[in-house]
């Protein structure tokens, strides 16, 4: 589904990302993480085409995308609040991901239905400016808009972040629906080794730019983490 070959990023000649190779299979649950620093957001960046890398290509189904916008149509992302739209209401923002991605709003309607217990009654219905809720509320905007279409690849970076304990609950279950019949590959960066493994089959711990280690999850692979990340 998406291939990386020897794909680099360079600042000032400073090297913040050098894979040689990295392949994530449909369907996969992918959790990225490291340390501050470690390429996780610039590796995201490359893949949705927001920086162009200094060296190598990343395909998103056959797709090159720094070549061509056709992977777009099945691709969605949250990043950071910065990519919402802060004069929108939650509801005119969803309506409007909504037409970019071909639904009506009965579709947007239904989807964001599902999410009430998610937005705690406290985004819908209150007329309130993206840019005047909480950054946890706008962390649920962007995440719940980037379900809107069903996509195919979804890309969540430190979704957990400013999340109350039962949001995060929440979302955990949300990530796992997304791929309990291995349709929807979901890539997930987060500093929460616990929450990034319970949502994710496989591990891809990032240090200086570089893959040190990538591992399939089981019962033992939190606690491989909390050790490596020890010392």
């Amino acid at each position: 589904m998406i291939v990386s070959e020897n794909i680099s990023k360079i600042y000032n000649n400073n090297t913040v990302l050098e894979i040689e190779k990295f392949e994530i299979k449909k369907g996969q649950s992918i959790g990225l993480v490291g340390n501050n620093g470690a390429g996780k957001t610039t590796f995201f960046s490359l893949l949705l085409d927001l920086i162009q890398p200094t060296t190598g290509t990343i395909k998103n189904n056959g797709i090159v995308v720094s070549e061509s916008d056709s992977w777009k149509k099945f691709t969605s992302s949250f990043i950071d609040e910065s990519f919402l739209i802060g004069y929108l209401t939650a509801e005119e923002y969803f309506y409007f991901i909504g037409e970019l991605r071909g639904q009506n709003k009965a579709d947007v309607d239904g989807l964001i239905a599902q999410f009430s217990d998610f937005f705690h009654d406290e985004i819908l219905g209150k007329k309130k400016y993206l840019r005047d809720l909480s950054k946890g509320n706008q962390k649920k905007v962007g995440i719940v808009a980037a379900l809107i279409g069903n996509p195919e690849v979804v890309i969540l970076d430190e979704p957990f972040a400013n999340l109350d304990p039962t949001t995060q609950i929440r979302l955990k279950e949300i990530i796992k629906e997304l791929t309990q019949n291995k349709a929807v590959t979901v890539l997930v960066s987060s500093h929460d080794l616990s929450h990034v493994t319970d949502v994710s089959d496989r591990i891809v711990v990032l240090e200086k730019g570089r893959i040190v280690k990538d591992l399939e999850t089981n019962a033992a692979t939190l606690t491989e983490l909390e050790m490596y990340f020890a010392n």
